[in-house]
C-alpha cells in the first residue's frame, strides 16, 4: 500500500498538471456552401433602405412597428422566463465550481445528561465513590474536507455545467430574436388584414352604388328583375368576406397584445386606423452560411449542448479511477465545564486521507460511459441537423421574399388594368352596349386581384421578417458576453 505522503504527492501533481480524463472538446466541422443560393436574387431587389441586422425592424420605416417591437422586448413574458432560466443555469455553474473547493464547517454543542441507577452501567457507576448522576459535555470543532479532483471528474462536470450556462444565455438571445420577429410578423399581418378589409369595404360601397342604380332603372321599367337579383347576390358575396377578415384581424390583434405582455384589447385603439403594409427593406450583410454558426443563437445553443455532452463523457470515464479526499478536524471537548473547553488539555485533532474506488463496478461504469457517448452522438446529429435547417430557413425566406415581391408587382399592374376595365364596363352598361353580367365579372376580377395584391404585399414583408430572423439578426455581440465569447 502506498504511503499517505506518496498519495498526497500524486494528487497534488495531478491537480497542478490539470489532467482530466476523457476527450477534449473540439467544435465539429459542418460542410456548408460558400454562398446562399438566393443571395444574388436578394441583392438585385430594389428596396428603399438597407437594414442593420442588429435592429432590422427599424428599417421598415414604420414608427409604430418599431415601438411595438421595443415594447415586446421589454415586456414579453417568454423573455422573462428565458431570463429566469439563465439565472438557474448560472446558479448551477456556481455550484459545480464550488464542488472543486474545500468545504469547511464549525460545530459545537453542550449537553447535560442524567444517568439512571437501575441500568447495568448505572449500577456499576453508582458504587463508585463520588459518582454524580448528572453529567455535562461540551465540544466545539472546526472541520474541513476536500475531494481531490485528481482525474478531472469534477472539472468535467464544471465544464459541462458551464457549457449549459452558455447555452441558456444563447437561448435567452434566441428568445429575444423570436419575440422581435413574431411581434413584427403579427403587426404586418394586422396591416395586411386591414388593407384587405378596406378593399372589401370599398367594393361593398361600389356594389351598393351599382345596385342602387339598377333599382332605379328597375323602378322605371328599364331593366328586368333578374338584373336586380344578380346585383344583390354579388353584393351579398362581397359582404360575406368582411366578417371572415374581421375575425382574423381580432385574432391577430389579441395575439399582438399577448406578445406585448398585455391583456387582449390593450393596444387595439392604437391599431384602429388602418395603416399601410410596411415595405421590406434591403437585406445587406447577410454573410455566408458559415457565419450563421456564430450569429444564430439557436445554433449556439445546439453547439454548447454538444460541448456539455462531450464533457460528461469525460465525467463518466473518471469513474474508472479512484477518488481521493482530505478531511481534518481541530477542536476541543470537555465533560467538566464550559470554562475548560478551550484549555490545552481539552484540545483534539484528526486528519483523514480517504480513498473511494469502484473497483468491482466496472460493468456499471461501462454502461454509463456508453450512455454518455450515445447522448453525445444524439446531440451531434441534432447540431448538424440544426445547421442544415438554419440554412434551409434562410433559403426559403429569400425565395419567398423575391417571388412574393415579383408577384406583388405583377398584381399591381393587374389591379390598375382591371380598375380601368371595370370603369369601361360600367360605362358600356349605362350606354346599353354591355350586359350587367360583364360589369359584375369586372367587379369580381378587380376585387379578387386587389385582395391577392394585398396578400402578396403582406407575405413579402413577412418573408423579409423571416429572413432577418433566419440570419440571426436582432442582437449584437455586446448584448450577451457569454454568447459573444463562443
Amino acid at each position: 500500500m502506498l504511503h499517505k505522503h506518496t498519495l498526497a504527492a500524486i494528487a497534488v501533481a495531478c491537480l497542478t498538471a490539470g489532467c482530466a480524463v476523457g476527450p477534449d472538446y473540439a467544435r465539429p466541422d459542418v460542410p456548408m456552401l460558400e454562398r446562399f443560393q438566393g443571395q444574388a436574387a436578394v441583392d438585385r431587389r430594389q428596396a428603399t433602405a438597407p437594414a442593420d441586422l442588429a435592429e432590422w425592424w427599424a428599417a421598415f420605416g414604420d414608427p409604430q412597428l418599431t415601438r411595438f417591437v421595443t415594447l415586446a422586448l421589454e415586456q414579453n413574458l417568454d423573455m422573462a422566463q428565458a431570463s429566469a432560466r439563465v439565472t438557474q443555469a448560472r446558479a448551477g455553474w456556481g455550484a459545480a465550481h464550488a464542488a472543486l473547493l474545500p468545504i469547511g464547517n464549525i460545530t459545537g454543542q453542550a449537553a447535560r445528561a442524567y444517568q439512571s441507577a437501575e441500568t447495568p452501567l448505572g449500577q456499576v457507576l453508582s458504587s463508585t465513590p463520588g459518582f454524580d448522576r448528572y453529567g455535562n459535555a461540551y465540544d466545539a470543532h472546526l472541520g474541513a474536507s476536500w475531494e481531490l479532483d485528481v482525474f478531472g471528474g469534477l472539472r468535467r462536470e464544471r465544464e459541462a455545467v458551464f457549457a449549459e450556462y452558455q447555452a441558456s444565455e444563447a437561448g435567452a438571445t434566441a428568445t429575444r430574436l423570436a419575440v422581435a420577429a413574431q411581434t413584427a410578423d403579427l403587426y404586418i399581418s394586422i396591416r395586411g388584414l386591414q388593407t384587405r378589409l378596406a378593399i372589401a369595404q370599398r367594393q361593398v360601397q361600389t356594389q351598393q352604388e351599382l345596385l342602387s342604380t339598377i333599382q332605379r332603372l328597375y323602378g322605371k321599367g328599364l331593366v328586368a328583375e333578374l338584373q336586380v337579383r344578380q346585383a344583390e347576390g354579388a353584393l351579398a358575396q362581397v359582404r360575406a368576406s368582411i366578417p371572415v377578415l374581421g375575425a382574423g384581424l381580432d385574432v391577430a390583434m389579441n395575439a399582438l397584445d399577448v406578445m406585448l405582455g398585455s391583456p387582449p384589447g390593450t393596444h387595439r385603439a392604437e391599431l384602429v386606423g388602418a395603416g399601410n403594409v410596411p415595405v421590406a427593406p434591403q437585406i445587406t450583410a447577410a454573410g455566408s452560411p458559415r457565419e450563421l454558426l456564430r450569429r444564430r443563437p439557436d445554433l449556439i445553443v445546439a453547439e454548447r449542448r454538444l460541448a456539455a455532452s462531450n464533457a460528461r463523457v469525460g465525467g463518466a470515464m473518471a469513474e474508472y479511477y479512484p477518488k481521493l479526499s482530505l478531511s481534518g478536524l481541530i477542536g476541543s471537548a470537555t465533560s467538566v465545564s464550559g470554562g475548560h473547553l478551550f484549555s490545552s488539555g481539552a484540545g483534539q485533532a484528526a486528519g483523514v486521507l480517504g480513498l473511494r474506488w469502484r473497483l468491482f463496478d466496472f460493468g456499471r461504469i461501462n454502461a454509463q460511459i456508453e450512455q454518455a457517448k450515445g447522448r453525445e452522438a444524439e446531440v451531434l446529429a441534432a447540431y448538424r441537423l440544426a445547421v442544415l435547417r438554419a440554412t434551409e430557413d434562410v433559403e426559403n425566406a429569400f425565395s419567398a421574399l423575391v417571388n412574393r415581391e415579383e408577384q406583388a408587382a405583377v398584381l399591381a399592374n393587374g389591379v390598375d388594368s382591371l380598375g380601368r376595365a371595370r370603369d369601361a364596363s360600367l360605362a358600356g352598361y349605362q350606354k346599353g352596349v354591355l350586359s350587367l353580367i360583364e360589369v359584375l365579372q369586372a367587379d369580381e376580377n378587380l376585387l379578387r386581384t386587389s385582395d391577392a395584391h394585398a396578400q402578396a404585399q403582406t407575405e413579402s414583408a413577412r418573408a423579409a421578417v423571416a429572413a432577418f430572423r433566419a440570419l440571426g439578426g436582432g442582437w449584437r455581440d455586446r448584448d450577451s458576453a457569454n454568447v459573444a465569447t463562443l
